[in-house]
C-alpha cells in the first residue's frame, strides 16, 4: 500500500462518520452551509451605486433614435389636443358673435380646425402607441435576454445562494413591472409634462392672472408628489421582496412535491405560504393606501384652486374686465391640467414599483463570475497517446468557504492519465469538493489545478466543459426527446452517432422500446422514464461528448440493484481510457478503480489499487470488511 498524500493539519470541524459502506458525502450541503452571505429576509443582492440607471440608459441606447421619434409624434399629438379650448375661447369671443351679424366664415373655421385637430390628435397618438410600443416591447425582450444570458454565466456557487424562484421573479414579476411602466406610465408622464408646459403658456397668454393662480397651486401639488415618492419607495421594495417570497415558497414546495408528500408537509406548508401570502397582502395594501393618500390631496388641493379661479373668473367678466371666451377656455385648460393628477399618480405607482422592480435586477446584473473567463486562454496541448484521458495535477491546493470552513488544507494530488480514480469518505470528508474543483466549479482559494500542465483557470469555459464532464447522481433531463438529451454534449452529433453511444452504454434496447424511441418526449426532469434508464441516458450523452476527463459523482447511490448492475456495466464502457474520478457511495463501484483515495476531514489517508487497500489493516479494509459482512 502506498504512503498517504502529505497534507497540512486539517482546521475544519470535526465530521462524524455515518452508518453507510463509505460514506455519503455531504458537501452539496456544506456548499448551502457556508455560501450564504446574503440576508434574503431583505431580498437580497446588493445595487451597487448608479447600476439602475446605467441598466436603464443601456437598455435604451440602441433605441435612441426611436425613442426621439416617438417623443416627436407624443409632441405634435398634444399640441393638437391643446388647440381646442383655443379655438372655443376664439368662437365664444369672435365667430359667435360674426356668425349673428351674418358672417359665417368665422364659425365654419373654427368647426373644421377643431374637427382638424381632433383627427390630428387621434391619428398621432395612434401612431405613437405603434413607436413605443415597438420601443417597450424591445426593451422587455432585451433585458428578459440579459437575465437569462447572465444568470446561466454566474458560477455554480451563485446559483447555490440565490434561489430558482428568486431568478423567475426577476425575470417575470419584476420585468413585468417595467412592462407596466413603458407601457402606460411613461406616456402617463411626458403627457402630463407636456400639458402642463401647453397649458402653463396657453393660461398665461389669455391671462396672466389666471395662468400665475393656476401655477401657484402645483406648489403643495409637488409637494406632495415628494412626499409619495418618497414614502412609496420602501412600500414597493417591500411588496416587490413579498411577491418574491410567495414565488420562492411556491417554487420550492412544487420541486419538491414527492418529499411533501412522502412526509405529509402539505399542512405545514400551507400555513407558512399562508404568512408569506399575508405578508405580501399587507405590503400590497400599504401600496394602495400611500397611493389613496396621494390623490385625496392632490384632488382637494385641485378642487379647490379650480372653484377659486372660476369665482374669480366669474367676477371679473361681470366687471367686463375679462372676456367669457377667456374664461371658459381658461376653465377647459384647468379640467385639463388637473384631470391629470390621478393619471400622475397612478405614473408614480408604476414608477415606485419599476424602480424598485429595475433596481433588483439591475443588482443581479451586477453580479460577476466567481469563476471568470480567462482574459487570455491558453489551449491544451495534444494528447500523449491516442486515449482520450489527461493528467489530471492538484498543486498546494486549498479551499475554503467564503464564509469560513475550510473543506481543503494544502492539499497535492497527481491522477495519471487514462487511470480510474475512486475517492471514498465519510460525510463532509471533502469527496464532492474535490470533483467540483476539477470540473471548475469552483476555483481553489490557493493553489492551481491542472489539466495536461495547463491551469483550468487558463482554460476557455467551452474548451474546459469539452474536455471535463460530469455526471451526478440526479441525471437530469431536460423537456424534448431521447436523442436531443443524449446530444445535449455534442449538439452536431447524427442521429447514428447517437444510437451507437446509446449501444454501447446498453440504453438502446429500452430507447427503442420506448413508445417514439429516440424521439420520446421524456418530459419534465425525464420523469417518463426510470432512475436507472435517465442515468443510462446520462452516461450515453457523456460518451457522446467524448471528455478527456469524466467526474461521477455517486452515480448510483439512488439505484437499485438491477439498476446499479446495468449502470456499472455502462461505466466500464465510457471510462475507457479516459481519466475518472469516481465519488463512490457504495463499495460495489469502487472495485472497476484502478486507485482508491480515503478522504478525512480534507486530506488523502489511505492511497492504493483497491486489493493493496483491502488487503491492508486501514479504514478502506474495515469498510470493506463490514460491506462483505453485510452481503453474507
Amino acid at each position: 500500500m502506498t504512503a498517504p498524500t502529505t497534507a497540512a493539519p486539517n482546521k475544519g470541524p470535526d465530521r462524524a462518520t455515518t452508518g453507510d459502506p463509505v460514506g455519503h458525502d455531504n458537501d452539496r450541503d456544506r456548499d448551502r452551509d457556508h455560501d450564504f452571505d446574503f440576508d434574503f429576509d431583505h431580498d437580497d443582492l446588493p445595487t451597487p451605486p448608479g447600476a439602475t440607471l446605467a441598466l436603464l440608459r443601456s437598455l435604451l441606447a440602441p433605441m435612441r433614435t426611436r425613442v426621439v421619434i416617438a417623443s416627436v409624434l407624443l409632441l405634435l399629438q398634444q399640441a393638437a389636443v391643446q388647440a381646442g379650448p383655443l379655438l372655443v375661447a376664439y368662437a365664444i369671443d369672435s365667430a359667435v358673435p360674426a356668425f349673428r351679424d351674418g358672417r359665417h366664415g368665422p364659425l365654419v373655421t373654427v368647426a373644421v380646425g377643431y374637427l382638424v385637430c381632433a383627427l390630428a390628435a387621434g391619428g398621432l397618438q395612434y401612431a405613437f402607441i405603434g413607436a413605443s410600443a415597438r420601443v417597450n416591447q424591445d426593451v422587455l425582450l432585451d433585458l428578459r435576454g440579459r437575465i437569462f444570458r447572465h444568470a446561466q454565466a454566474l458560477s455554480i456557487d451563485f446559483h447555490e445562494r440565490y434561489t430558482s424562484g428568486r431568478l423567475i421573479s426577476r425575470s417575470t414579476t419584476d420585468v413585468e413591472s417595467l412592462r407596466e411602466l413603458l407601457n402606460e406610465g411613461l406616456q402617463e408622464l411626458i403627457g402630463v409634462i407636456l400639458a402642463f408646459v401647453y397649458i402653463s403658456a396657453m393660461l398665461l397668454w389669455l391671462d396672466l392672472g389666471l395662468g400665475a393662480a393656476a401655477l401657484a397651486s402645483f406648489v403643495p401639488l409637488y409637494g406632495f408628489v415628494r412626499m409619495y415618492r418618497r414614502r412609496a419607495a420602501s412600500v414597493y421594495t417591500a411588496r416587490s421582496t413579498a411577491i418574491a417570497a410567495v414565488i420562492v415558497k411556491f417554487a420550492e414546495t412544487m420541486n419538491g412535491i414527492r418529499p411533501v408528500r412522502a412526509f405529509r408537509r402539505e399542512a405545514s406548508n400551507d400555513a407558512e405560504f399562508l404568512t408569506l401570502n399575508h405578508h405580501h397582502e399587507r405590503t400590497n395594501g400599504n401600496a394602495i393606501l400611500e397611493m389613496a393618500r396621494y390623490v385625496v390631496c392632490s384632488r382637494v388641493t385641485a378642487n379647490i384652486t379650480v372653484a377659486a379661479i372660476v369665482l374669480w373668473g366669474a367676477y371679473r367678466v361681470a366687471a367686463e374686465s375679462l372676456a367669457l371666451g377667456v374664461l371658459a377656455a381658461a376653465v377647459l385648460y384647468l379640467r385639463r391640467l388637473y384631470d391629470p393628477i390621478d393619471r400622475l399618480g397612478m405614473f408614480l405607482n408604476s414608477y415606485q414599483s419599476a424602480a424598485a422592480s429595475l433596481e433588483k435586477i439591475a443588482g443581479l446584473l451586477a453580479q460577476t463570475p466567481s469563476v471568470p473567463e480567462p482574459a487570455e486562454p491558453k489551449e491544451l496541448p495534444a494528447p500523449a497517446c491516442e486515449l482520450p484521458g489527461r493528467e489530471v495535477a492538484f498543486e498546494d491546493v486549498r479551499f475554503a468557504y467564503r464564509t469560513g470552513g475550510e473543506v481543503l488544507p494544502r492539499f497535492d494530488l497527481t491522477l495519471a492519465a487514462g487511470s480510474t480514480v475512486a475517492v471514498v469518505g465519510s460525510t463532509g470528508a471533502g469527496k464532492s469538493t474535490l470533483a467540483k474543483l476539477v470540473a471548475r466549479f469552483y476555483d481553489p482559494s490557493a493553489g492551481r489545478v491542472l489539466l495536461d500542465g495547463v491551469d483550468l483557470r487558463d482554460l476557455a469555459v467551452p474548451e474546459l466543459r469539452r474536455g471535463v464532464v460530469m455526471v451526478t447522481q440526479e441525471s437530469f433531463l431536460f423537456s424534448g426527446t431521447v436523442a436531443e438529451n443524449i446530444a445535449i454534449g455534442r449538439p452536431d452529433a447524427g442521429r447514428e452517432d447517437i444510437e451507437r453511444a446509446a449501444k454501447a452504454i446498453g440504453a438502446h434496447d429500452f430507447i427503442s422500446a420506448l413508445p417514439d424511441g429516440y424521439d420520446t418526449d421524456v418530459r419534465k426532469r425525464g420523469g417518463r422514464i426510470s432512475a436507472g434508464q435517465r442515468q443510462l441516458v446520462a452516461f450515453a450523452r457523456a460518451l457522446l461528448a467524448n471528455p478527456a476527463v469524466l467526474i461521477l459523482d455517486e452515480a448510483t447511490s439512488s439505484l437499485d440493484v438491477p439498476g446499479e448492475r446495468a449502470v456499472q456495466r455502462a461505466m466500464s464502457t465510457v471510462l475507457r481510457g479516459r481519466t475518472a474520478v469516481v465519488i463512490a457511495h457504495r463499495l460495489s463501484t469502487v472495485e472497476i478503480a484502478d486507485r482508491v483515495l480515503v478522504m478525512e476531514h480534507g486530506r488523502i489517508v489511505e492511497d492504493g489499487s483497491p486489493a493493496e487497500l483491502i488487503a491492508g489493516k486501514g479504514r478502506f479494509s474495515d469498510l470493506h470488511r463490514a460491506w462483505r459482512d453485510s452481503l453474507a
